[in-house]
C-alpha cells in the first residue's frame, strides 16, 4: 500500500485525476506536445488542453520552454523518476492471479553484447518457444552508457558488467573473472614455458572490441599509470569478428576469461595472462523495479538466469583449464 499512497501524493485532488497519468509520462518521456499527441491518438490541441490540467492538478507548471527547446522542472524530474515504477504497481493490481504462458503473446526484449545473442540466445528461445509458443523476442546491443536510462526504454533484462547496481534496478550476480589475452597459434610471442611481459603485451598491435560497452578504460588507465600504452590496430564492435581478426593478424585481443575460454575450445588460438592486475569483471542480469512484480517477467528472468549462469560457470572453467595448460 506503501506505493498506493505514494500515488496519492503526487495527484491530491480526487482519483479523476489518475488518468492524466498516461498522458504526463509520455510529456515526461517526450518534452513534445506534438509527439505525446500522436502516441496516445489524440489533437495536439488536446494534449495542450492535458498538460494545463496536468498543471492544475501538480501545481507545478512541469514543462517549460527554453529557447527552442522544452525542459522539465524540478518537480517534472521528480515524476519522470517515480512514475514509471508506480504505474507498473497499479497495472498489477489488475493482472490475473496465475498466467496463461500458453496464452501470452508479450514480447520480451533482452539486450547484451553480440556474444550471448551467439552463445546462449538460441538456447533461451529454444525454451521459451516450448513454454510460451505465443511470446517473441527481441535483442538489443547494449551499452553501459544506458544503464541510467533504463526507466525509459523497453528493455526487460540487460547482461552486463558492473561495479554498483542503481537503486532503481534490481539484479542477480553470476560470477566473476579476470581479462585474459588471446594469440594465434604459433604467434612469434609465445614461447613456451614463458608468461607474456609488459613490455611485450604493450608493443605489440591490439584488437579492441568497441560494442557492448566500456571494456577497455581500466586497462588503459592501468596501462597509462605505469607509463604504457596500447598500440590498436583495429576496433570492431563484434566478438566474432576479433577472433577472425585474432586468426590473420599477429595482434593481440584482450577479453574476458570466459569468452576466450569458449573460443578457446573452437579456434586454433593460445591463452595468456594480462600482465597487469585489474580488478576481477562482474556479471549482472539487470532489470528496472518497476517489473520485479511481474509474474511474466519473473518466468522469463528466470529461465534466462539458468542458461546465463551455467555458461558462465562453464566457461570460466574451460578458460582457467586452458590457461594454465598453455602459460
Amino acid at each position: 500500500m506503501g506505493k498506493i499512497r505514494e500515488l496519492n501524493q503526487l495527484g491530491r485532488h480526487n482519483v479523476n485525476n489518475y488518468k492524466l497519468l498516461p498522458a504526463l509520462i509520455s510529456i515526461l518521456q517526450t518534452r513534445n506536445l506534438t509527439v505525446s499527441a500522436h502516441e496516445l491518438n489524440v489533437t495536439q490541441s488536446a494534449m495542450s488542453k492535458t498538460l494545463t490540467q496536468i498543471r492544475d492538478a501538480f501545481h507545478d507548471k512541469i514543462l517549460i520552454r527554453e529557447g527552442n527547446q522544452f525542459v522539465l522542472t524540478h518537480k517534472g524530474e521528480l515524476l519522470k523518476a517515480q512514475l514509471p515504477a508506480l504505474m507498473q504497481s497499479i497495472d498489477l493490481l489488475y493482472a490475473p492471479d496465475e498466467m496463461d504462458l500458453k496464452q501470452s503473446r508479450r514480447c520480451f526484449t533482452i539486450a547484451s553484447s553480440d556474444y550471448v545473442a551467439q552463445a546462449v540466445l538460441p538456447n533461451i528461445t529454444h525454451e521459451m518457444h516450448e513454454k510460451a509458443p505465443n511470446v517473441s523476442l527481441e535483442f538489443q546491443p547494449w551499452q553501459a552508457s544506458k544503464l541510467y536510462e533504463l526507466a525509459e526504454t523497453q528493455v526487460d533484462l540487460v547482461t552486463t558488467i558492473v561495479d554498483d547496481v542503481p537503486e532503481n534496478l534490481q539484479g542477480k550476480w553470476f560470477a566473476e573473472d579476470e581479462q585474459v589475452v588471446m594469440l594465434r597459434e604459433n604467434h612469434p610471442l609465445l614461447k613456451k614455458g614463458e608468461l607474456l611481459r609488459l613490455d611485450e603485451y604493450c608493443q605489440s598491435q591490439h584488437i579492441v572490441i568497441s560494442g557492448g560497452g566500456d571494456k577497455n578504460s581500466l586497462l588503459d588507465q592501468a596501462l597509462m599509470n605505469q607509463g604504457y600504452q596500447r598500440q590498436v590496430l583495429i576496433k570492431v564492435p563484434f566478438y566474432q569478428a576479433a577472433i577472425e581478426l585474432v586468426l590473420k593478424t599477429d595482434a593481440l585481443l584482450t577479453l574476458p576469461m570466459h569468452i576466450a575460454g569458449d573460443f578457446a575450445q573452437r579456434h586454433p588460438v593460445s591463452l595468456r595472462k594480462l600482465p597487469i592486475l585489474l580488478a576481477p569483471n562482474q556479471y549482472y542480469l539487470l532489470w528496472h523495479s518497476k517489473h520485479h512484480h511481474d509474474p511474466e517477467h519473473k518466468w522469463f528472468r528466470e529461465l534466462c538466469t539458468g542458461y546465463l549462469q551455467q555458461h558462465l560457470i562453464k566457461t570460466i572453467e574451460d578458460g582457467v583449464k586452458y590457461i594454465h595448460t598453455h602459460k
